[in-house]
């Protein structure tokens, strides 16, 4: 269909264009509420700042598309193929990416505040200080993504995926990311308090610096990681895995760590429990398990 075609329909009252094909077209700051375009192919075509509100792109092509700055409140992405596009500054907020792909897009400085991204591949892309609060990104792959400064708090990211990925210094105070895989991810300087990590893979993760003041990381794998400086007041860490974690200068004071296995780790200068304060000389300690003592 050609574009003009198509503006034409949509003046004329008709939102439904299932299936159709706009390859490469220039469609900025166009108005196009309530569309519906499920199914459409879509590749390349420029949306920069449209107004898409409530708009159906449920499993569209729109590899390499731009949506910058362009408003997309409660509209539907839902299995659509949104490879390397550019959503950048988008307004998104109660936005439907359900199992969508957004392998290498950038969505940075977009807001996706109670969007739906469960399932939703997004590895390797940029999400330079989007907001997420209050998002479900439940089973999401995040693996070699960028979060940075990302604001998160409050969103659903059990049994989600951020292998690599980076986290520095996001917000992202009681997010669930039970069961996650954060090994080896980024979360330097990140604001988690009163997050729920339990039985999430954080091997050889940097949480150097992170605030993470009750939070729950029971039975989560932390072999290898760095919470050096970390903040980890009252916080869970019972049947925790911390065989050579770095938990120099730590505040650990008022943690619980009931079966918590410390072997090898290194807690110099770290702020313990009074009771395990009194149990061990920390500077000297090469081989510690907790459990050995209650």
């Amino acid at each position: 269909m050609k574009v003009s075609q198509f503006l034409r329909q949509y003046e004329q009252g008709i939102r439904e264009f299932p299936q159709i094909k706009l390859q490469s077209v220039d469609l900025a700051k166009s108005v196009l509420v309530a569309l519906d375009l499920h199914g459409s192919k879509l590749i390349g075509i420029n949306f920069n700042r449209a107004f898409l509100t409530k708009s159906n792109f449920t499993h569209s092509q729109l590899n390499w598309s731009d949506f910058t700055y362009a408003k997309l409140s409660e509209a539907i992405f839902n299995y659509a193929d949104l490879t390397k596009a550019n959503l950048t500054g988008a307004f998104m907020v109660r936005s439907q990416f359900i199992k969508s792909q957004l392998s290498g897009a950038n969505l940075s400085h977009g807001n996706l505040a109670k969007s739906d991204l469960t399932e939703a591949i997004l590895c390797g892309a940029s999400a330079y200080r989007i907001n997420l609060r209050g998002a479900n990104m439940m089973k999401s792959n995040l693996n070699w993504s960028n979060f940075q400064e990302a604001r998160l708090s409050g969103a659903n990211m059990r049994e989600s995926s951020g292998y690599q990925a980076n986290f520095t210094r996001s917000f992202m105070k009681e997010v669930n990311l039970s069961k996650s895989n954060l090994s080896e991810a980024n979360l330097y300087g990140a604001r988690l308090s009163g997050a729920n990590f339990q039985e999430a893979n954080l091997q050889g993760a940097n949480l150097r610096e992170a605030r993470l003041c009750k939070v729950n990381l029971r039975g989560a794998d932390l072999r290898g990681a760095n919470l050096q400086g970390a903040d980890l007041e009252k916080a869970d860490l019972t049947e925790a895995i911390l065989d050579k974690t770095n938990l120099s200068q730590t505040n650990l004071s008022g943690v619980n760590l009931d079966k918590t296995n410390l072997n090898n780790s290194f807690l110099e200068r770290a702020i313990l429990p009074e009771t395990l304060h009194r149990i061990i000389n920390f500077e000297v300690n090469n081989n510690f398990n907790y459990s050995s003592l209650i």
